[in-house]
Formats: structure tokens, sequence, C-alpha cells
């Protein structure tokens, strides 16, 4: 855990967040800036910078299906989502802590054509 890091606060209870879902390895959350009707985060409890920093192929494969797993809970998962991983600023990454967007609730636009 980093002491600096929006998320590991989060994590440690420093900033009050109203879970939709924990286990021992991830937790998730309403993005306080949703980009579609239902935008949740999908957060490790351990601290990793990056997806350059990430080695766990069971962490990758954990956060995903936790998104399935909340994309029927949530009630998009017949209409469909999207999951996006950002990396680096360039990449749109803005909380350095590696996290999984599950957008959904709405027709979502293409995002590279």
């Amino acid at each position: 855990m980093r002491e600096d890091c929006l998320f590991c606060k989060i994590i440690n209870q420093q900033i009050p967040t109203k879970l939709i879902y924990e286990d021992e390895t991830v937790i998730a959350f309403n993005d306080i800036n949703p980009q579609a009707p239902v935008h949740a985060l999908i957060v490790p409890r351990e601290h990793i910078d990056t997806i350059n920093n990430l080695e766990n192929e069971n962490l990758a494969g954990h956060m995903i299906l936790t998104a399935k797993r909340l994309s029927g809970v949530l009630g998009i998962q017949q209409s469909g989502y999207r999951l996006i991983m950002n990396c680096n600023e360039d990449g749109g990454q803005t909380v350095f802590h590696i996290h999984l967007h599950l957008l959904g609730g709405k027709q979502l636009g293409e995002l590279v054509q």
C-alpha cells in the first residue's frame, strides 16, 4: 500500500466509499465521474502502479471475471458492456494504481476506428 495513492486510501477505508463488491483480492465501486449509466471500477487490493508492472496473470483474470459477475449484478450483461484498462498518461491513466473500468447501460460508441 502507498500512502499517497487514492485507491490505497479507499482500500484502507481512509476515504469512505460505498463498495459494490469486495473479496480478498479486489474491491469494486462506482466511478465518481461516470462515462456511462453504469461505470464501476475493479481495483486490486495490492498496489500496482501500471499494467506495465503487472506480472500476476491470476490477478488480471480475477479482475476480468469479477467484472463479468458485476455486469450481471448491475443488469448490463445481456445488453453488453465494455472493459477498459488505461496505462500511463498517454493511455489516459490518471490514478496510478491499476484498475479495470466496467462501462455499460447504453450504446457505447467506437473508441478506435
